[in-house]
């Protein structure tokens, strides 16, 4: 089943007198600031936040984090359902047909691993993901893509933590291989899923999947790259 989402903040009504509470000083007088986007986060059970509260998802924590440098999403928008593969992005994205989005990401791959799909599939199923994805932002400058987290050093892959890390890896290198190819933005956070590991508040209740605060350190290094993106996209 396809399961999309939107969230839109409220908006409180602000008097003439009233000033606008700006908690980072170094974003006055952006381009950016005060317009609102409307997001697209692409993805599997990692972007849908399988485990968390809807607002502990990344997407969701990066648009808390982002209305705090006077960028508003207007709305947040998934695509995604936990256990798919490209193939099952791919059927989504045709079925759903979104229109253009002013952010898109992407985050997809951990499925075809764990399923033992062929790779030669993944190659052709993600480069057809990234054109799609290019098209719904309306441009490579409104998309970023990140990497595949390595769930070897959860419980579940305690018995070839070593395999799995080999070949996240090798899913990761080609990834970041066709962000480059295209110009487009390769954020990496399977370092930090290596660096928390199972250890205590990175996981969620299942074993398996990120905790909120795991996602939270996600969206520190997410953050920045993801303001320098629609800075340059002003300038």
């Amino acid at each position: 089943m396809m399961l999309s989402v939107t969230c839109t903040d409220d908006e409180t009504p602000m008097n003439q007198n009233q000033t606008p509470l700006v908690t980072d000083p170094s974003t006055n007088n952006l381009p950016y600031a005060n317009q609102s986007y409307s997001y697209l986060a692409l993805g599997d059970s990692y972007t849908i936040g399988q485990g968390v509260d809807e607002e502990a998802r990344w997407p969701n924590q990066l648009g808390t984090q982002l209305s705090k440098k006077l960028i508003d999403l207007s709305s947040i928008d998934f695509i995604a359902q936990t256990g798919w593969t490209t193939e099952y992005l791919l059927r989504g994205i045709e079925t759903q047909k979104p229109e253009q989005y002013d952010l898109v990401s992407l985050l997809i791959g951990v499925n075809n691993q764990f399923q033992k799909r062929p790779f030669e599939q993944f190659e052709s199923e993600f480069q057809e993901l990234l054109e799609k994805s290019i098209i719904i932002a309306g441009g490579k400058h409104r998309l970023f893509v990140l990497s595949i987290p390595d769930y070897g050093v959860t419980r579940f892959g305690s018995g070839n933590p070593g395999g799995i890390a080999t070949e996240i890896n090798g899913y990761n290198a080609y990834i970041q291989q066709q962000c480059i190819k295209r110009g487009i933005l390769y954020i990496d956070i399977t370092e930090i899923s290596r660096s928390l590991g199972g250890n205590d508040g990175a996981l969620s209740d299942d074993g398996l999947h990120p905790s909120a605060a795991q996602y939270g350190k996600w969206v520190e290094k997410i953050l920045p790259e993801v303001v320098a993106l629609m800075k340059n996209e002003n300038d």
